[in-house]
């Protein structure tokens, strides 16, 4: 069964945003900075085997045979004004491991009628996936898989939708996407990639859910983006992509160097 909502179009959907943005940019070995307070990504040469983190313009790279990246991350839920108290209905998590992995699920607000608190599946689902995610054997760095194993590991009655992207060092950004949230790929101030929706009817999303009729990860739609220095990810929910537009998104990015600063802008 799946459990949709009856609101109109012009409304907070599904009652909050997640928004986590990502940028990835080149660095030099000048200037050391905490990752999480940088727009940083992650220099190895040949001949250096330890990771470290630095920040610098563009200007003051040292040249380099190959390059890894990994995300910088800033990150804002926003609850819908009637939901503050509760945190609202979504969940997030950042996970730092290989290039970096991010991740959004938006639970289902119609489970409420059933006396079911919508939040408790998407945020088991993505402490499980935050549990898996470094396990190799089982996952494989693979997020429909990550998907999988999280799904399969949440007991919690209700149901979300869910996106997953995870980053190799090598730049390219493995998606897998089960309803309505989304992923927009910013680069050099236009939207040059975006996830589209997965929906069975209007207002009814595809959704991973405790019921057995529900969608799984084979539903997911699955995709892989190349990255480059300076591109920006924002993901979240369908309650940011529905009342926020791209042309709004846009600006809002560009104008910080620091995507900790745009997330809470």
């Amino acid at each position: 069964m799946a459990v949709c909502e009856g609101e109109g179009v012009l409304r907070l959907k599904r009652e909050t945003m997640a928004i986590p943005m990502l940028r990835a940019a080149m660095i030099s070995h000048s200037q050391s900075q905490p990752l999480i307070h940088s727009i940083s990504a992650i220099y190895e040469t040949a001949k250096r085997r330890k990771r470290v983190v630095f920040s610098s313009s563009s200007s003051e790279l040292n040249p380099v045979i190959r390059s890894e990246v990994s995300f910088c991350v800033g990150t804002c839920l926003i609850p819908h004004p009637k939901k503050v108290n509760t945190g609202g209905e979504d969940a997030f998590f950042v996970s730092n491991y290989n290039g970096g992995v991010i991740a959004v699920a938006d639970g289902v607000s119609g489970w409420a009628e059933e006396d079911v608190d919508p939040s408790l599946f998407p945020r088991e689902l993505l402490a499980n996936a935050s549990n898996f995610v470094g396990d190799e054997e089982q996952v494989n760095y693979d997020p429909q898989i990550l998907i999988r194993k999280a799904h399969a590991a949440t007991f919690s009655t209700g149901s979300a939708t869910v996106i997953v992207a995870m980053l190799e060092k090598n730049g390219t950004l493995k998606i897998a996407n089960v309803g309505d949230c989304g992923l927009r790929l910013i680069r050099n101030g236009h939207v040059v990639f975006s996830t589209s929706p997965q929906e069975h009817y209007f207002d009814c999303p595809f959704q991973l859910s405790s019921e057995r009729v529900g969608q799984t990860y084979l539903d997911a739609a699955v995709c892989n983006v190349e990255l480059i220095q300076g591109d920006t990810i924002v993901m979240g929910s369908d309650g940011l992509f529905d009342n926020v537009f791209d042309h709004e998104i846009v600006p809002t990015i560009v104008r910080y160097k620091d995507v900790a600063e745009a997330g809470i802008s």
